[in-house]
C-alpha cells in the first residue's frame, strides 16, 4: 500500500493563547488505503476551483503544461488535495467548508511550524508556499511536496510483518517524538509560538469548551454523561507543574510516514495544526492512547484505533515510555491523567465531527458514527481513571 502522503488534523487557537488546543481532527494522514474523489464531485467543487488554483500556482511556481487535482479522502478533518503541477507532485491543505469551532482548522499555523522545522532532525515534507488570499480557494491554504512511503493505519505493510521491523517501528516513532521535544524553539524562530506556562490546565479548559460548542447542536440527539464526569475528574487532577517544550499536538502512528524500504525509516511527520509550546507529556499520553497491546479491551471506536500493534515484536507502552524518558531526560508522571486527557480530546473531536454531520458540512462516513462513538470514548475515559486500562 505504498503511497504519497501528508497528514490531516485540525486547528489550534488563533488568539494570544495560540496553541492551547482548539478544535482538532483525528489526524488520519492522507495516503495509504484512503480513496479519492474526482474534481467533478459536488463536495470537491466546494473545496477547489481548479482553474483558480492552477493560475495561482503558475504565478508562484512558474507555468506548467500538466495540471491535475483530486481530493484525497483518507483524513477526517482538514481537507487534502493532491496536485500535479508540471513535473511536481504537490499537496494542498485547506479547511473544510462550512462553519467550524472558532479556533479550528488553522492550516497556516501548520505551515508555520513545518517551515520552521525544515532544517532540524525532525523529518518533514518540504514546504512550498502559503496563501492567505481566500479568493483562490475560498479559504487559506498551503502547499507542500508529496512524500513517498506508507502511513500505517489499519494494517502494517508486508515488509514490516516480522518482530524486528515491528520493534523498530515503535522505536522510530518514540525517537522522533523525542526529537520534536528536543528542538530549541528560539533557535528555529518559534520562541513566541505559544504560552507554555499553565498549558495543561488550559488544555482541559479548552477541550471542555470544544465539547460545549459541539453539544450546542448534538445534545438534541443524545446526552453523554461519562464526558461530564470525566471533565470534573480532569479539572481536579491537573498536574501542578509540567515540562515545557515544542509539542506536536496530534502525534501518533498514523500521522507519520515510513519510507518505502526496509528496515523501517520514519520519513515524515504530519498534522501540525495543534502544535505549540506546552507540555510534552500531553503528546506522549496521546501517542500511548492509540498504542494497542494484546491485553487491552476492544477499541471503543474501532474506526479510530488500529489493532496490529498488539502483534509479536511491537514494543509495549511501558517500553516506549522508558525509551522516551532515556532520550529526553523527562519523567512520565501522572499517566492516568495524560491518557484520560488524550481519550477525552479524541471524544471532543468526535463530538465536533458529529455536529458537522448534523449540520450537513461533511460527507465523511466516520462523522455519523460518533453518535455512539463518543459515549463509548467517555466510558473508556472512566476505565482509565478507574485503573482498568493500565499503562
Amino acid at each position: 500500500m505504498t503511497d504519497d502522503a501528508t497528514g490531516t488534523g485540525e486547528a489550534d487557537e488563533r488568539s494570544a493563547d495560540a496553541g492551547d488546543g482548539g478544535a482538532g481532527g483525528d489526524g488520519r494522514s492522507a495516503g495509504g488505503d484512503g480513496g479519492t474523489d474526482g474534481t467533478d464531485d459536488e463536495y470537491t467543487a466546494r473545496l477547489v476551483d481548479p482553474e483558480r488554483l492552477r493560475a495561482h500556482l503558475d504565478a508562484e511556481l512558474g507555468p506548467a503544461d500538466e495540471f491535475a487535482v483530486e481530493r484525497h479522502q483518507a483524513g477526517h478533518s482538514n481537507e487534502t488535495l493532491f496536485v500535479t503541477h508540471g513535473d511536481r507532485e504537490l499537496v494542498v491543505r485547506r479547511p473544510p467548508p462550512g462553519a467550524t469551532a472558532e479556533t479550528a482548522h488553522d492550516v497556516l499555523r501548520e505551515y508555520r511550524v513545518m517551515d520552521a522545522l525544515q532544517d532540524t532532525p525532525v523529518p518533514l515534507p518540504t514546504t512550498v508556499l502559503a496563501c492567505e488570499d481566500e479568493s483562490v480557494l475560498g479559504a487559506e491554504f498551503f502547499v507542500m511536496d508529496r512524500t513517498a512511503g506508507d502511513v500505517l493505519r489499519a494494517e502494517e505493510p508486508e515488509r514490516f510483518a516480522a518482530p524486528e521491523p515491528r520493534r523498530r517501528i515503535g522505536e522510530e516513532l518514540v525517537d522522533t517524538l523525542s526529537a520534536i521535544h528536543s528542538v530549541d524553539p528560539a533557535a528555529v524562530g518559534l520562541a513566541e509560538f505559544g504560552r507554555p506556562a499553565g498549558f495543561t490546565q488550559r488544555q482541559v479548559d479548552r477541550w471542555a469548551k470544544q465539547y460545549e460548542w459541539a453539544f450546542a447542536v448534538t445534545a438534541d440527539e443524545r446526552e453523554v454523561p461519562a464526558i461530564h464526569e470525566t471533565t470534573a475528574w480532569l479539572r481536579e487532577h491537573v498536574p501542578e507543574s509540567h515540562p515545557e517544550t515544542l509539542v506536536h499536538g496530534d502525534y501518533k502512528l498514523d500521522n507519520v510516514m515510513f519510507g518505502p524500504g526496509t528496515p523501517p525509516d520514519l520519513v515524515g511527520v504530519f498534522d501540525w495544526e495543534l502544535s505549540t509550546l506546552g507540555d510534552p507529556l500531553t503528546d506522549l499520553g496521546w501517542m500511548l492512547s492509540f498504542w494497542r497491546e494484546a491485553r487491552d479491551p476492544e477499541p471503543a471506536v474501532p474506526e479510530l484505533q488500529a489493532t496490529f500493534m498488539a502483534r509479536e515484536g511491537y514494543p509495549s507502552r511501558r517500553e516506549l515510555v522508558e525509551r522516551y524518558e532515556a532520550a529526553t531526560g523527562l519523567e512520565y508522571e501522572h499517566d492516568r491523567f495524560y491518557r484520560t486527557l488524550a481519550v477525552y480530546k479524541l471524544g471532543a473531536l468526535g463530538e465536533m465531527f458529529f455536529r458537522r454531520h448534523l449540520e450537513g458540512n461533511s460527507d465523511d462516513p466516520l462523522y455519523p458514527l460518533m453518535e455512539d462513538g463518543v459515549p463509548a470514548l467517555g466510558e473508556r475515559c472512566l476505565r482509565i481513571i478507574g485503573g482498568e486500562e493500565e499503562l
